[in-house]
């Protein structure tokens, strides 16, 4: 069985890292800049804390506050208004705010910089995202071309080596039991919670991948995880894609078994 190139991450198995995950250096220094860089920004400001208007100062904790990643994000808006109430709000130098003025503008602050840098998580993304690779856009147009009597067997051949499982079965209509899914955004859930797939690896046990034609359940793709490298989110994507694919042609017929 041939095997998906690409910058792949190391997988690590275990529910218990899942739990708690390793941090990797990249993200410990994002988290430390999402902490440290309010306060630079906000000691930068002192200097014009009696003339630049408090409104101000927080747009531009907010704007440092959309740097990084989701949770480095969250830090840093947690960050921002704690530091905006210490460095800028009276009485200076304390946690303190007499002004309801400035109580509404930290708190804006932390609900606005919250929100500003999921976003622009998101957005950074989906820009990776966006940039496909010519192997994964050819498997869809292969599947694509496909009818009901094909497209099971294609496709479970193509999530075989797409995703370096060491088995792919399909099937039709029944969803018992409550194995781990993977969803139409590339993510992984195991019973109600997320499960972070880059840094815990696959959960253990089969994983399930539901196809859907004309938003009626066809049935699932379960999905054998193999030893070594985790796929990343485009090949997920890709994944999710040609179940949606393998819905459309399904539909069109009715399921054969």
């Amino acid at each position: 069985m041939s095997t998906v190139t690409g910058t792949w991450r190391p997988r690590r198995t275990g529910r218990a890292r899942a739990v708690f995950p390793a941090w990797s250096v990249r993200d410990r220094l994002a988290l430390t800049a999402g902490l440290a860089a309010p306060f630079l920004a906000a000691l930068a400001l002192v200097p014009f804390r009696t003339s630049l208007s408090h409104t101000n100062a927080a747009l531009v904790l907010v704007a440092v506050a959309a740097l990084g990643s989701r949770t480095a994000g969250v830090v840093a808006a947690l960050s921002a208004a704690g530091w905006f109430d210490f460095f800028l709000t009276r009485p200076y130098e304390t946690f303190d705010i007499t002004a309801s003025r400035d109580v509404e503008t930290a708190v804006l602050l932390l609900v606005v910089g919250l929100i500003v840098s999921q976003l622009a998580a998101r957005a950074r993304r989906l820009e990776v995202i966006t940039v496909t690779d010519a192997g994964y856009l050819s498997r869809i147009h292969r599947v694509a071309a496909l009818d009901a009597d094909t497209v099971v067997d294609e496709v479970r051949r193509e999530l075989t080596d797409l995703l370096g499982l060491t088995a792919c079965r399909f099937q039709y209509g029944t969803l018992l039991g409550q194995p781990p899914r993977l969803r139409n955004d590339g993510s992984v859930t195991v019973g109600r919670r997320s499960w972070d797939v880059d840094t815990a690896g696959w959960p253990e046990g089969e994983i399930e991948l539901r196809v859907h034609g004309n938003a009626r359940y066809l049935g699932r793709f379960m999905l054998t995880p193999g030893p070594g490298r985790v796929p990343p989110l485009q090949a997920r994507l890709v994944a999710a894609t040609l179940a949606d694919q393998t819905g459309a042609a399904l539909d069109t017929s009715g399921p054969a078994g």
